[in-house]
This record gives structure tokens, C-alpha cells and sequence, in this order.
């Protein structure tokens, strides 16, 4: 099994070498979407555009409710790796899988009362509800893969094997995209083009997922029962996940809230904010490398109990985290704007967004701490601080916008906002000497 030694030295290239495939990776997903968009918008109706929009949307946060397997599973396979124990590695493979496999046949089997419960929250006109409908139906087969996918990508994240996982990504964006054009403009499917386009995709980059896996099927015990199944290590992995899980609701009441509150501003207000959006989901995607790779070395540093290599992680962690955030922060400054322009047509809206612009650029420098912490503490295991220390920031969110936004309106808002991600990084920053003393008690 490819493990790195807990010898290797905690180098920036090596931190570098983890994350950088993994930014990559993440830039290619957005493309996936405008693609789907695309493809459906050369049948020259607003319907079908719509109906694959919700279909994906009500999927994704399906999906996503399982989330917690990618985390859970970096942090628990760092630290095995660390212990040099390849067994558990590759027992929590399977385990991983078996998570992803029940998560997702459960999703398929309750696809009619999900579904509905979906369209009740966010009704469509019939047409387009009726479309989406054929859309998940034919998608909802391809869930098990799809959530064991997280599973593989954690395992591989933890054996610093990133270019793996940009490869997965890549083989998948590539042919669905494909089948996007031949069942769609090539053979009429329409909707169901794209479904099956994306089904075809996720199954299959489960299949090249498991081969890129393959050495974990050479150990025996990734189907050692009694090791697979043992009561204490399942109960580990059950706490750690349901602790990301609490922390991952949390998070999203946070986005969700902010959407909402938004919402009865006006509808300039309203587009300007899911511009403005967009910057953060750039910030994540790429911030979100140098977490994975804090996630990695982090755990294995906890696994092999050296605290030394725990903090050398950390720190070289964080100080490209930093760099990262500068970088981004310096380019939303000077190219926001254009991007700006880019994305949304109206005057008004572009007006109202540059006016926003600058909370978005104080976001990447004043919350790397949130994302950076994040990877250090997934990495230690020590979700039970996240879901804490999270909860405890929402709370301060909710009181920033209580206070904000009667006052300054969107303004306060997004001040609420970036309120949350500093409150996150405080609260995780005071929590590691704790961390630190934990591990070296053990």
C-alpha cells in the first residue's frame, strides 16, 4: 500500500504537492455545470434549463447530507497510516464503502417521499417540476456511487494521493460532458440526456475510483469481518462522522440564513448577493487544498503521536493558507469587477455588486483561519471541538445580524457574514493548545 513515512519531511513542496492537484480539481466543477446548462439550453425552451437545475440542486443536497464520509474518512486513514497500521487502512476503506453504499441505496428507495418533500419546499411551475422529476429519477440510481465516491476521495486524500483524486475528477467532468453531447444533440434524449449522462459518469469514476484503491484489496484485511466490523472502531468512526455531520448543518444554517435574510431585500440586492457569491465558492474551492492538505499530514502526525511533525503541519499548513488568501484577495480587488461584468448583464446589479465587492475581499484574509483550523482539527479527530466551537459561531452570527442589519441593511449582512468566519477561526484557534495537549498525553 502507498503510505508516506512518518520520516518524510514536512516540506512546503510536499504540502504544495498535495494540495495543488486538489484546487485543480475543484476548478473543473463549475465547468460540469455550465456545460449541463448549455447542452439543455440548445433545445431552445426555459423549462428543460430549469428542471436539470433543481433536478441537480435537490440531488446535491441529498448527496451532501453524507458529506461527512470524505472528512471522516481523511482524518480516521491519516492517523492509521501515521500508526503504520495498514490493516485499519484498509478495513476503513471498506467501511467507507459500505457507509456510501447503504447511504446511497437508502436515497434510491426513499427517492418518491424525498422527492416530494423536495417540491414542497421549493415548488416549480408543472413543466418544469415534471422535468426534473425525469431527471432525478433516472440520476437517483447512480447515489451509491456517488456517496462511496466520498469515501474513496478521503482515503486518497489521506495517502497524499491528490493527483488521484484530480484524475477521478477529470475522467468524470470529461465524460459526462461527452454523453452530454451525444445523448442530448446527438440523439434527442433532452433531460434524460443529462441524466443519464451524469449517472453513466458517477458509476464509472467509482469503478477507476476502486482501481486507483487497489492496493488497499491488496491487504487482506480490507475483508477481515470481525475487524471491519469491530464494535469500538465503528463507534469511533460513528462519532467523528456525527460530529461533522452537527458541524456541517451548523455551517449550513449560516449560508442558508444569509441567502434567506437577502431574499426580502430587493431583487437588485438579491442578484448582486448571488454574484458576489460566487467569490466565495471560488475562495472555498481553492482554500480548501491547503486544508486537505493540513487534513492529511496533520492526521498522520496524530496517528504516529509526534507532536512536533503536528505542529510543523500546521504551521506550513497555515502559511500557505495565508499566501493563498492574500493572492485571492489581491485578485478580487483588481479583477472583481471585470468578473463582475462578466456575470451579470443589468446595470443596476453590477452597481450593487461592486458596492458589496469589498466584503468579499476581506473574506479570504480574515477566515483562512475557519478553513485552515478546519483541516488541523479533521485531521486530529477532535470533531467534537468543530461541532462546539461551530455552534458557538453561529450563535455569534445570529447575534451580528440581529444587531447589523436592521441598521445597515445588506451591508450588515454581509458584516454578519464575515463575522461568522472570523468567530470560526477564534473559537478553533483557542481550542488547539488543547488539541496539542491531548496528543501529547497520549
Amino acid at each position: 500500500m502507498t503510505a508516506t513515512t512518518t520520516e518524510t519531511p514536512i516540506t512546503h513542496s510536499r504540502v504544495l504537492k498535495i494540495a495543488l492537484p486538489i484546487v485543480l480539481s475543484n476548478a473543473t466543477v463549475p465547468l460540469l455545470g455550465a456545460v449541463d446548462t448549455g447542452v439543455v439550453g440548445q433545445l431552445g425552451e426555459a423549462a428543460p434549463i430549469g428542471a436539470v437545475g433543481i433536478g441537480a440542486v435537490v440531488l446535491s443536497a441529498l448527496y451532501w447530507v453524507f458529506g461527512f464520509l470524505r472528512m471522516g474518512t481523511t482524518g480516521l486513514v491519516a492517523q492509521a497510516l501515521g500508526q503504520g497500521n495498514k490493516a485499519e487502512t484498509a478495513a476503513l476503506l471498506t467501511r467507507a464503502l459500505m457507509i456510501g453504499f447503504s447511504g446511497g441505496l437508502a436515497i434510491v428507495l426513499l427517492q418518491g417521499l424525498l422527492f416530494r418533500a423536495a417540491f414542497s419546499i421549493a415548488p416549480a411551475s408543472e413543466e418544469v417540476e415534471a422535468l426534473a422529476r425525469h431527471y432525478m429519477a433516472i440520476r437517483v440510481w447512480s447515489a451509491p456511487a456517488a456517496i462511496a465516491l466520498y469515501g474513496i476521495l478521503g482515503w486518497l486524500i489521506a495517502a497524499e494521493r491528490t493527483r488521484a483524486v484530480l484524475v477521478i475528477q477529470i475522467w468524470m467532468n470529461g465524460v459526462n460532458i461527452l454523453l452530454d453531447l451525444v445523448f442530448v444533440l446527438g440523439l434527442g434524449w433532452g433531460v434524460g440526456g443529462v441524466a443519464a449522462a451524469t449517472f453513466i459518469a458517477e458509476w464509472s469514476g467509482l469503478a477507476l475510483g476502486l482501481w486507483l484503491c487497489r492496493d488497499a484489496f491488496a491487504v487482506p484485511a480490507w475483508r477481515d469481518w470481525p475487524r471491519v466490523f469491530d464494535r469500538e472502531r465503528l463507534i469511533g468512526m460513528a462519532r467523528v462522522n456525527s460530529d461533522i455531520l452537527i458541524r456541517s448543518l451548523l455551517l449550513e444554517t449560516v449560508i442558508l440564513s444569509f441567502m434567506f435574510t437577502g431574499a426580502r431585500f430587493s431583487d437588485v440586492t438579491l442578484a448582486a448577493n448571488q454574484v458576489i457569491l460566487q467569490f466565495l465558492q471560488i475562495t472555498a474551492f481553492a482554500l480548501d487544498g491547503l486544508a486537505f492538505s493540513a487534513e492529511a499530514l496533520v492526521g498522520q502526525a496524530a496517528g504516529a503521536r509526534a507532536l512536533h511533525r503536528l505542529r510543523r503541519a500546521a504551521l506550513v499548513s497555515m502559511f500557505w493558507g495565508v499566501v493563498l488568501s492574500i493572492g485571492l484577495a489581491l485578485t478580487f480587488t483588481v479583477f472583481g469587477p471585470r468578473i463582475i461584468d462578466l456575470m451579470a448583464a443589468d446595470p443596476e446589479v453590477r452597481a450593487a455588486a461592486r458596492d458589496f465587492l469589498p466584503w468579499m475581499v476581506a473574506v479570504p484574509v480574515l477566515g483562512v483561519a475557519a478553513w485552515m483550523l478546519d483541516g488541523i482539527f479533521i485531521g486530529a479527530t477532535r470533531t467534537a471541538d468543530m461541532r462546539n466551537m461551530m455552534a458557538v459561531s453561529v450563535a455569534i452570527y445570529g447575534a451580528a445580524a440581529l444587531l447589523l442589519v436592521p441598521a445597515y441593511g445588506n451591508h450588515g449582512l454581509w458584516a454578519a457574514l464575515l463575522v461568522s468566519f472570523v468567530a470560526r477561526g477564534a473559537t478553533l484557534g483557542l481550542r488547539y493548545p488543547a488539541l496539542e495537549r491531548s496528543l501529547a498525553r497520549s
